[in-house]
């Protein structure tokens, strides 16, 4: 173990060597998309004097639509999209409202399959085209992959940012975004909401946490530079997030309003770097985060309203020119301190480009058009941001084909090759932070019979899982005799007397924890399995930071998410089918005493 003492300031800053530079780490290889050739750009300004008020307006919203189908979706989407939106299909919704882009999410039914999504897609740009100013549209989604994915199987699911933090291989994380770029881009999907560029800092961020590559800066800066490249080789726009970050939080932008209460300074040596790395890449668009930064606009308005933080600092002092979009303005974050339709109207003039998921569109979009009108916004000023829209699209080849073909469907999506990778990446991000007396890897002939226990939450794109069943499934592929048996993230008494009752006569058990806190009945699963005198492997399956409340574990691994993915390498690794190469890419402090830490980053035991 390791035991040192740090303080809050050292916590800050301790991993931030060279910060200042990081855009010289390697994310300024990759080639910055040249600037629209002038005479593109005439075209497109011609195109936008075309316009109407309402079709600029329209064209600044992203907005979500529920239905597999742009046409003919279900009865209860259209009957929610007529509560929600005022309009019954996303054809209505475009030619209403105008919008810009559409955002995919598997709750709005917009994912059931790769071939529907395609489809989906389609309608959408044909109801783009069909428009009085033909305009195709910018399709969004989150597919940050680990615990945000919105496509599921039997698209390829890989590491998410932490795991491949943990990985350390920037060749790793741009295959990774190069394969999920290509199979979005496959699906007409042609903007993905990644990479997350937060540093989480902070082991108790709701909101953040794995989806970060880290806590290091100048690492973080290096994968999301990969990222960046990766994801726009393969076609599409990508969205660096949470500018100006949001990785030391207590609190989640969802549903309440966090502060950052870092100094400038260290938010230049802590925030900044990966930005500046995602710019210097060549990112074709950032997102706002709905957070309060005193140090960079002492105002605290949101930083999605903010005119000090997204003109003066990403635009003026970054040197940032692609489009700004924000968080979805249905979070509390945003909605707290001005109403819904206000906060439109000052993330425009605050320098934003793109209003995403506002609660209320007809709210919104009138709100906008209102203040123009009244000369709150100028006509120029919505017409700069929809130029850059316009550019961005132009970038991405929409206006030449904006259609996807089911061949290419067939040809990329889940295919034998890109899931033979998501495995090979996934090896190298699994991390082993304990291994008493030499326990792992366990051996068939000594530890055959296992039990695995844990928590099963519900999978991110809603097509794998459970946890426990994955684990014990993979593990009897291996030779093993595993059997499974939920227990959840907070097991009542009888359901730890079950676990304890099933463990007896096993050799080992392979508890599955997910987030333990001081007082969760995780702890008191694992003790009372640990007190059978069966050794105990734990696997984290989101924060690393379990280790640091459990007591009595002979071994303890990371994943850092628990999907298909993840759970198999981890199995392979527990097997020792391959040795594990995580190495923790965030500190694990002591739980008794947050201020010492117990495994420092770069922590990673092996065999």
């Amino acid at each position: 173990m390791h035991d040192r003492t740090i303080s809050r300031r050292t916590l800050l800053t301790a991993t931030a060597v060279a910060a200042a530079a990081v855009t010289a780490t390697g994310a300024a290889a990759a080639p910055v998309p040249t600037r629209t050739p002038v005479a593109v750009r005439d075209r497109l300004r011609r195109l936008v004097a075309r316009m109407s008020l309402e079709e600029k307006v329209g064209q600044l919203f992203v907005m979500r639509v529920y239905g597999h189908s742009a046409t003919a979706p279900d009865q209860a989407d259209i009957d929610a999209n007529l509560t929600e939106i005022g309009v019954r299909t996303a054809v209505e919704l475009i030619s209403t409202y105008h919008v810009g882009g559409i955002i995919y999410f598997a709750w709005a039914h917009n994912t059931r399959d790769p071939h529907q999504i395609a489809g989906l897609s389609n309608g959408i740009q044909r109801a783009g085209l069909s428009e009085r100013t033909p305009v195709p549209l910018l399709i969004a989604t989150d597919q940050e992959h680990g615990i945000v994915a919105r496509v599921g199987k039997p698209a390829t699911l890989l590491p998410g940012a932490m795991a491949l933090g943990a990985a350390r291989s920037r060749s790793g994380a741009r295959e990774a975004a190069r394969i999920a770029g290509a199979e979005l881009a496959a699906m007409g999907i042609n903007q993905n909401y990644a990479p997350d560029a937060d540093v989480n800092v902070n082991p108790a961020n709701p909101v953040i946490g794995v989806r970060s590559f880290g806590a290091d800066p100048r690492a973080v800066a290096g994968m999301v530079a990969a990222q960046v490249t990766g994801y726009q080789s393969a076609g599409i726009a990508t969205a660096a997030k949470h500018f100006p970050g949001h990785g030391d939080t207590t609190d989640d932008s969802h549903y309440s309003l966090p502060t950052i209460h870092h100094t400038r300074e260290q938010w230049t040596e802590l925030d900044a770097p990966p930005f500046r790395a995602a710019i210097a890449a060549g990112v074709t668009s950032i997102m706002t985060a709905h957070i309060v930064v005193p140090a960079l606009d002492p105002s605290e308005d949101p930083a999605t309203l903010s005119h000090p933080i997204v003109t003066g600092v990403l635009r003026e002092q970054l040197g940032y020119r692609g489009v700004v979009v924000t968080d979805a303005l249905g979070m509390e974050g945003v909605r707290q301190k001005y109403g819904d339709a206000r906060v439109p109207v000052l993330a425009l003039k605050a320098g934003v480009d793109q209003l995403l998921n506002p609660p209320d569109l007809k709210l919104a979009w009138n709100a906008v058009l209102a203040a123009v009108k009244d000369g709150e916004l100028t006509v120029r000023r919505i017409e700069e941001s929809v130029l850059r829209i316009l550019e961005l699209k132009e970038h991405l080849g929409l206006f030449r084909d904006p259609y996807v073909a089911g061949r290419d469907v067939d040809r990329t999506v889940g295919t034998r090759a890109h899931l033979a990778a998501a495995d090979r990446i996934a090896e190298a991000t699994t991390t082993l932070l304990t291994n008493e007396r030499g326990l792992l890897p366990l051996s068939r002939r000594r530890e055959r019979d296992l039990l695995v226990v844990g928590a099963d939450p519900a999978s991110p794109s809603g097509s794998t899982g459970p946890p426990t069943t994955v684990l014990a499934g993979a593990l009897n592929e291996l030779g093993f005799s595993a059997t499974a048996l939920s227990t959840g993230t907070a097991p009542a008494a009888a359901r730890i007397e079950e676990a304890v009752a099933a463990a007896r006569g096993k050799d080992a058990v392979v508890v599955a924890t997910y987030n333990v806190s001081a007082t969760s009945s995780q702890r008191t699963l694992v003790g009372a399995l640990a007190a059978t005198g069966v050794p105990v492997v734990t696997v984290a399956i989101r924060n690393p930071y379990d280790i640091a409340r459990l007591s009595g574990v002979a071994a303890s691994l990371a994943t850092y998410s628990w999907t298909d993915v993840e759970l198999r390498a981890a199995a392979r690794v527990i097997a020792g089918r391959v040795r594990p190469r995580g190495l923790l890419p965030v500190p694990v402090q002591r739980a008794d005493d947050p201020a010492r830490v117990l495994y420092p980053v770069g922590h990673g035991l092996s065999y």
